[in-house]
């Protein structure tokens, strides 16, 4: 039988229920959070203290926070539950954000309607009072016309979601498709009904019947599937996005008859991370507790360019045969060497059949190219969408299909001056190439590089 130390508290223990209440509001939020990390934060707090704020924080966020993408949540309820002397109205504001009044006119903050959903459950939703001065407004809402929850999430950005309306994005995203034509093989298979003469077969009917000709074989080119690559930035400005596609990708890589011969999955953040083995698994919260686990990196910094150069050197020959489609999240935002990050995408498109870049920062109508890491890639794409909500994953089906697609390229383009025009003007699409093309495409490109 497990034994329970004794615990020194004072007569009147406010400070342990307050831990007590602020470990039920984590475990509303999502938090594995369970009798026995109450306990442990209470003697943390016991042994260290309570005259520190940092240290407070910190304490607590040792026996609350197991996983890396836990800690934007802890951090809002911490906020809204310890230090603000407002957080009631503040809660109440992230969950009307659409009344005017209850605070400035933005949106919520990454993990901050999550956190105020939890912290206000059980608790009737109404608008904090507010004083005025002048009239009094009178708020009318007509709710006739309201679209429905699921018409309502597929454009609501993943970053604002609630912890309810991302678990029914989760739902949602399971039953997406990602279809993709098949492509024609240069290998041929003999067809009662062919299109191209098959000699080899015709002489060898005829010399079962004496080297008289009275069959004539035909023979009709073979279809096969492309392979699918997918690389998920997995840094702290993607974290939110690339969790949700991660579980768009599980449900890809698990469906049957979707047409994709294979699904490759990369994490990249400040280092490369094959997650191919941890998708095949059925169960999605199992698969992606495994890629967590195997992908240290999370929440971290970017290292683009030399996550890609890791990618081309030890994975390219092995993933990118037979005309693979890259599919490239990321928000582009990179503190390597533009150069590299340039060079590594140029090889990357080389070896590919077509590349589409998924960027979340599109969602944004004033977006422009300035960064030098974005710069650096968008020449090297085919196809540059939009990657923040669901319409924009179900609009990558028809971009994969479409093989002229360009997305917001061309818009993109326009930004820059005329020699980066020239450069971003989208390529033709291409088709099966030859071993020998490819190798000689390949061979300009590194001579290129290094003049």
């Amino acid at each position: 039988m497990t034994e329970t130390h004794h615990l020194h508290l004072p007569d009147n223990p406010k400070l342990s229920q307050n831990i007590t209440w602020f470990a039920r509001a984590l475990r509303k939020a999502g938090l594995p959070v369970g009798p026995g990390r109450v306990l442990d934060a209470i003697r943390a707090v016991e042994a260290v203290g309570f005259t520190s704020r940092q240290d407070f924080y910190h304490t607590l966020q040792a026996c609350f926070v197991s996983r890396p993408e836990h800690r934007a949540v802890f951090a809002q309820i911490f906020r809204l539950f310890w230090r603000d002397p407002r957080y009631m109205e503040h809660m109440m504001a992230a969950m009307l954000p659409a009344i005017r009044g209850v605070q400035e006119e933005r949106s919520a903050k990454a993990a901050e309607k999550r956190a105020a959903e939890a912290l206000l459950d059980g608790v009737a939703q109404e608008a904090p009072e507010v004083e005025t001065p002048g009239e009094d407004i009178a708020i009318q809402i007509d709710a006739s016309q309201t679209a429905s929850t699921e018409e309502r999430l597929r454009t609501l950005d993943f970053e604002q979601m609630s912890s309810a309306e991302v678990a029914e994005a989760k739902r949602m995203l399971a039953r997406l498709t990602l279809p993709v034509k098949p492509l024609q093989s240069r290998r041929r298979i003999a067809a009662m009904h062919g299109r191209h003469p098959d000699w080899r077969g015709t002489m060898r009917h005829a010399m079962r019947r004496g080297g008289e000709i009275t069959e004539f074989a035909t023979k009709n080119r073979t279809e096969r599937w492309p392979n699918l690559i997918t690389l998920c930035d997995i840094s702290g400005s993607m974290s939110q996005y690339s969790r949700l596609v991660l579980h768009f990708l599980h449900a890809v890589s698990n469906q049957k008859g979707a047409g994709w011969a294979k699904v490759h999955a990369f994490t990249f953040g400040t280092r490369l991370t094959n997650i191919t083995r941890h998708l095949a698994a059925r169960d999605v919260d199992a698969a992606l507790a495994a890629a967590g686990a195997e992908a240290q990196d999370w929440e971290g910094g970017t290292r683009i360019g030399r996550c890609l150069r890791a990618f081309n050197r030890d994975w390219s020959r092995r993933v990118m045969g037979q005309g693979a489609v890259v599919l490239l999240i990321t928000d582009g935002l990179d503190r390597d060497d533009a150069a590299l990050l340039g060079k590594e995408m140029e090889r990357l498109r080389l070896s590919a059949r077509r590349v589409i870049w998924l960027n979340p920062l599109l969602r944004f109508d004033g977006f422009a190219p300035r960064a030098q890491g974005i710069q650096a890639m968008l020449p090297h794409v085919d196809s540059l969408r939009a990657g923040h909500n669901i319409a924009s994953l179900e609009a990558l089906a028809q971009a994969i299909s479409d093989a002229g697609d360009v997305g917001e390229k061309a818009r993109m383009a326009r930004g820059h001056p005329e020699p980066a025009i020239e450069q971003l003007t989208p390529a033709p699409a291409r088709g099966l190439s030859s071993a020998k093309d490819i190798g000689a495409r390949l061979v300009a490109g590194a001579k290129q590089a290094r003049d």
